[in-house]
């Protein structure tokens, strides 16, 4: 009795490992397209295992089987897939569909782009850069000498 129930189990842990596989390799690629990303030197893998960590956990379903969140899965990857996309214009029309019309689909953009400035945030406060090129801002200005004894 067991053995049969876990099958189905099993059956949807697969499914859905490969609808975030995909998602997961979306998100890669967009931000090893981001120009913030490269400017502020962030490791993209490790950038996007935060974005994917982050939006996931904004996405319909309770858990990680869901039926609602492997379809979620599926339309954020179409999603970031817009750009690239034989006709984005019915891709477009398709997404807004699916999201339950424009407004839904802005939700779900604004989930993912939230997902995406949170990252870069903690990954600059992990790195401790506050912009680009501060290392050499710092190399330019004058070091402070207060606290040290004058000679």
């Amino acid at each position: 009795m067991k053995k049969i129930l876990l099958l189905p189990l099993l059956l949807i842990m697969l499914a859905g490992c490969s609808e975030k596989e995909q998602f997961e390799q979306a998100v890669l690629k967009d931000m090893q397209k981001d120009q913030d990303i490269k400017d502020y030197e962030i490791d993209p893998e490790h950038m996007a295992d935060c974005v994917v960590e982050r939006t996931s956990g904004k996405m319909p379903g309770i858990f990680f089987g869901d039926p609602k969140r492997l379809e979620a899965y599926k339309l954020y990857t179409k999603m970031l897939g817009l750009s690239e996309a034989e006709n984005p214009e019915q891709t477009l029309k398709e997404l807004q569909k699916d999201f339950g019309g424009g407004r839904g689909l802005s939700i779900a953009k604004g989930k993912y782009s939230q997902s995406v400035f949170d990252c870069i945030a903690e990954m600059l406060m992990h790195y401790g850069k506050e912009e680009p090129g501060a290392d050499q801002q710092e190399a330019t200005e004058p070091a402070d000498v207060a606290g040290k004894p004058e000679s």
